[in-house]
């Protein structure tokens, strides 16, 4: 699909549309070999774009897997605290973030502008996994698994259920489904355990184990393709 050079250079990380017109303007564009000035020029999957003479891959879709760490909001801006964003150096305008985690929660985190495929992720029917690691104030009641891995009910909404796998009595592993709005935090406090800290390890099958914290890495070919099939 063809697009705008303008656009094709925000998307790609080079400031807005006008600072990209700029650059086109003075020359500093060439696509094919050829110095272009004029920001409407069409380029496509195939064309070869350089801005002072650096090389653009160009790539439709693009899918990131971040290890989230705390103190980083999940939004594309904001002007007094930092988001996950800045930590993309890969920077592209068209980039989303499948899903949220809190600032304080750290983890696995998404990031595609495949648009289709974010939908998909984040719908509750596709019962997307979503594995979190929990450390707790409290010790968990003799029944948390039978109390976690059943249905539970808040105001705004039902779990489906989870799974819950004990590691000692304060942490465990709790996966999901619906991911919605505090809903671990909020499942343990139901069952009197307040949560000191919390990993998301796990999302739709991917894993940050070889991730430092503030790391991201680009999906390989296989994780993407098991990632389309809940596109289809």
């Amino acid at each position: 699909m063809a697009v705008r050079l303008d656009k094709f250079l925000a998307d790609h990380g080079f400031g807005t549309r006008s600072e990209a017109k700029k650059l086109i303007s003075k020359g500093e564009v060439k696509v094919d070999g050829q110095i272009i000035r004029k920001a409407d020029s069409r380029v496509n999957e195939n064309s070869i774009v350089s801005v002072a003479d650096s090389d653009i891959v160009y790539q439709k879709f693009v899918y990131y897997l971040m290890n989230k760490p705390a103190g980083y909001l999940c939004a594309t801006r904001d002007k007094a605290q930092p988001v996950v964003l800045d930590l993309i150096t890969e920077y592209r305008k068209d980039l989303a973030i499948v899903g949220r985690l809190d600032k304080d929660t750290e983890g696995a985190l998404l990031l595609t502008n495949d648009g289709q495929l974010n939908h998909f992720l984040l719908a509750p029917a596709n019962r997307i996994a979503k594995k979190y690691y929990a450390r707790l104030d409290n010790a968990l009641p003799e029944k948390a698994k039978e109390l976690l891995e059943k249905p539970m009910e808040f105001k705004e909404y039902k779990t489906r259920g989870s799974i819950f796998e004990k590691i000692d009595d304060y942490s465990g592993y709790l996966t999901i489904w619906e991911g919605k709005h505090h809903q671990v935090k909020r499942m343990f406090e139901k069952i009197g355990c307040q949560v000191v800290y919390l990993k998301r390890v796990e999302f739709a099958g991917l894993k940050v184990d070889n991730l430092l914290l503030g790391e991201y890495r680009p999906l390989n070919r296989e994780e993407i393709e098991e990632l389309l099939k809940y596109r289809k």
